[in-house]
């Protein structure tokens, strides 16, 4: 091991085993303490607007020719800085999760069988560019009660250690350890492959970021992950849809924030309608600045689309370019949803409930939507108070992860002096 390489894993030896002792007080901690952190916190942020404004300036400043999906994920302003704080004050307002009841039985020979909601010990959060994700994590993280170590992306890193410094006021303030919300003291690529192998010191990593960050994660760690695909979304005109909700609902999944994970990535319209409503969607989405690549049957209603390769089918854009394929009914949409999806978030637009229903149920998705813009998985819009990622794999949660997917459980078991025959 290199000098370098030893000083950023004793940099995250240190960092875990503070959050490991934090951890430890965080559990015991009771709710009127960690959301006073929160309420601390979100104060902070609205005081120092300007300084958060002035160290997402120099981030900005400091990494010139960004694609403009990719800046709107960087940048803050006003809005923004008060819509993480309302997010901290809203996780603050949602139930503690710690030491809920989620089951109880008894068993024949009369024992009490509970099992009880508990943090998960430490969360290692590591991220790309979106600097409010530093917010979220650690609300989310510290009402759960686990210890969180953050890694934000070095494009965001004085944003990032602006509103965590904002946090820290607040675990301060509220007696709690300040090593329960810790950022990487370093931008070394290393001390992401040091979390990586944390296996004893990190108990889960969360990964959020482009597929390139997420693959790394995926095939590097020895930690177990809660995994985050990459959101190749679709809308489904459905024959039955009503058209000014279709042109309405495709517009703001599409249009409303192209690099986020929910926006929709392609239309698929079905044909007995394609010839009507497709020339007006594509019209709406064109007259708001998107590009398109279609299929040929598209194209045949529409000769100046460009056409679309098997590869744009299966690309998450993050940008204003919509793929546009007609389908014949549902089942040929879930067809083309199974082989291209990432199983992310995907739509339907109908005023027919039996087809709405065959298409949620047909669907391997986390999240799946009737008649609503695929903009709404987000962890704030599900009531989750804020957002810390989006999980696509099969295990510890599915879709926005909130307090509740946060927790693993323990049990408690009650007796009255029982012994095993």
């Amino acid at each position: 091991m290199n000098a370098s390489a030893d000083t950023v894993a004793r940099q995250l030896d240190e960092a875990a085993r503070a959050a490991r002792v934090a951890a430890g007080q965080l559990a015991r901690a009771g709710r009127p303490a960690k959301d006073h952190a929160l309420a601390v916190a979100a104060g902070a942020l609205r005081a120092r607007t300007d300084a958060l404004l002035a160290a997402n300036a120099a981030d900005l400043d400091s990494a010139p020719g960004l694609t403009p999906a990719f800046r709107d994920r960087l940048v803050l302003n006003p809005a923004r800085i008060e819509a993480m704080a309302r997010g901290l004050e809203e996780v603050a307002a949602l139930p503690d999760p710690v030491g809920r009841l989620l089951a109880e039985w008894t068993r024949p020979n009369g024992l009490v069988m509970r099992r009880v909601a508990q943090p998960l010990g430490v969360i290692g959060m590591i991220y790309e560019s979106r600097p409010n994700v530093t917010a979220d994590a650690a609300a989310l993280c510290l009402k759960a009660g686990s210890a969180v170590l953050l890694r934000g992306g070095s494009e965001s890193a004085r944003s990032s250690a602006a509103i965590h410094a904002c946090m820290v006021e607040g675990l301060r303030e509220a007696g709690l350890p300040e090593a329960a919300v810790q950022i990487a003291p370093t931008q070394d690529r290393a001390f992401v492959g040091a979390m990586l192998r944390a296996a004893g010191l990190i108990d889960l990593i969360i990964p959020r970021g482009g597929k390139g960050l997420v693959t790394r994660v995926m095939e590097e760690a020895r930690v177990p992950v809660l995994a985050h695909a990459e959101g190749v979304n679709h809308t489904y005109v459905h024959a039955a849809a009503d058209h000014g909700m279709a042109r309405r609902l495709l517009a703001n999944a599409k249009m409303r924030r192209t690099g986020v994970c929910g926006a929709t990535e392609t239309l698929l319209i079905d044909a007995a309608i394609a010839p009507g409503l497709l020339p007006l969607l594509v019209e709406d989405l064109a007259a708001l600045g998107c590009a398109f690549r279609a299929d040929e049957r598209a194209r045949a209603l529409l000769p100046a689309l460009p056409v679309a390769t098997e590869a744009d089918f299966a690309t998450e854009w993050l940008d204003a370019i919509l793929c546009i394929k007609v389908v014949d009914g549902v089942d040929s949409a879930l067809a083309h949803i199974r082989h291209y999806g990432s199983e992310h978030t995907e739509a339907i637009v109908t005023e027919d409930a039996a087809a709405a229903t065959a298409f949620l149920n047909g669907l391997d998705a986390a999240v799946g939507l009737w008649n609503a813009s695929t903009q709404f998985c987000d962890g704030g819009e599900f009531g989750f108070g804020a957002e810390i990622g989006i999980a696509t794999g099969r295990l510890q949660a599915r879709g926005p992860v909130g307090l509740e997917q946060l927790c693993t459980y323990r049990y408690h078991v009650l007796g009255t002096g029982q012994i095993r025959p």
